[in-house]
């Protein structure tokens, strides 16, 4: 079963149509045994399709966040076929990762919120450019405070969403010069409470998984105010990406009732009507209760998350339309 949702209704009806069917991949990854994964907070993808997941190794989410460095390799590049490990680094470079990003030269983009920084990397591993002060919050040009994710534009300018502390965009130059920024905390346009990904469609507009707030906000370029998205049926919005091929916006999100997970579910906004589809909790989906942090799509339409509840990746492929 797969729902079909108009942002108008107050009711889901099923999906008819071309709407496209998912179905879990079973046994995928292909992991080591007795592989100690950990969160898996960020996913992204490169040219060749590989997929890099950012993972806490055994490190979990404390408050207040540690203070030493995670020993254990954080990013792995997964072949998407087989889910085994093709590469992996990272080891002592991390205290909380956070968000992962691919442009689309292979650089590797990822956020620490432990160190409130940003880095970027080459494809395997080396870094090429650092910003924010380890481990001292700020709100200002050469501060993050607990960044969450990034956006890289196809001229290598970037946007940062800063994050649990600061609920703000900031944008970069391709070298890394700080250009202008904008949000505060709040629930209008424009405002946030805890921006905690980010992404580019191909015109350069920004979109913004606004989490407490549950709704997905996009502006322009120079963040302008275009448009949200929200509905009574979306859980905490945690994460999103464009799939670039079809212009569709892929978003997942996450409930919780006095403490017990119900879970998350995947939603899929189409390119031309304000409707989405959506699967997890609210449709056919024969998987674990799970908690999804992060999305990647590639370019078979297959859909990766990052589930921080149980600790697992999980891949959905397209069986019908």
């Amino acid at each position: 079963m797969t729902l079909l949702l108009s942002l108008s209704s107050d009711k889901p009806k099923r999906g008819k149509g071309n709407i496209p069917r998912y179905e879990l991949v079973k046994d995928w990854p292909q992991l080591p045994s007795g592989y100690v994964l950990g969160n898996p907070t960020g996913i992204g993808i490169d040219t060749n399709q590989n997929i890099f997941v950012f993972i806490r190794a055994g490190r979990p989410w404390i408050d207040p966040i540690p203070d030493s460095f995670i020993s254990a390799k954080t990013i792995l590049m997964l072949d998407r076929k087989s889910g085994k490990i093709l590469n992996s680094w990272g080891a002592n470079l991390f205290i909380m990762p956070h968000g992962l990003t691919v442009d689309k030269d292979n650089n590797i983009w990822v956020t620490d919120v432990g160190l409130h920084q940003v880095f970027k990397f080459t494809h395997e591993g080396k870094l090429l450019m650092k910003l924010g002060t380890e481990k001292v919050p700020g709100n200002d040009s050469l501060h993050f405070n607990l960044p969450t994710d990034v956006a890289v534009a196809d001229n290598g300018s970037f946007y940062v969403s800063d994050g649990y502390g600061n609920n703000r965009i900031v944008k970069f130059s391709a070298s890394g010069k700080y250009l202008f920024s904008w949000g505060s905390f709040g629930n209008k346009p424009g405002q946030f409470n805890l921006p905690h990904a980010i992404d580019i469609d191909s015109k350069g507009n920004v979109y913004v998984a606004d989490r407490e707030n549950s709704r997905i906000q996009k502006f322009d370029g120079k963040g302008k105010f275009i448009k949200e998205w929200k509905h009574k049926s979306f859980g905490k919005m945690y994460a999103l990406t464009i799939d670039q091929l079809k212009n569709h916006l892929i978003a997942v999100d996450y409930v919780k009732t006095d403490a017990i997970p119900i879970g998350s579910d995947i939603i899929i906004f189409g390119a031309v009507k304000d409707h989405l589809t959506q699967f997890g909790r609210s449709g056919l989906y024969d998987g674990p209760v799970c908690r999804y942090h992060d999305v990647a799509i590639d370019n078979e339409g297959s859909i990766y998350v990052g589930d921080i509840l149980g600790n697992r990746i999980q891949k959905f492929r397209i069986v019908g339309r």
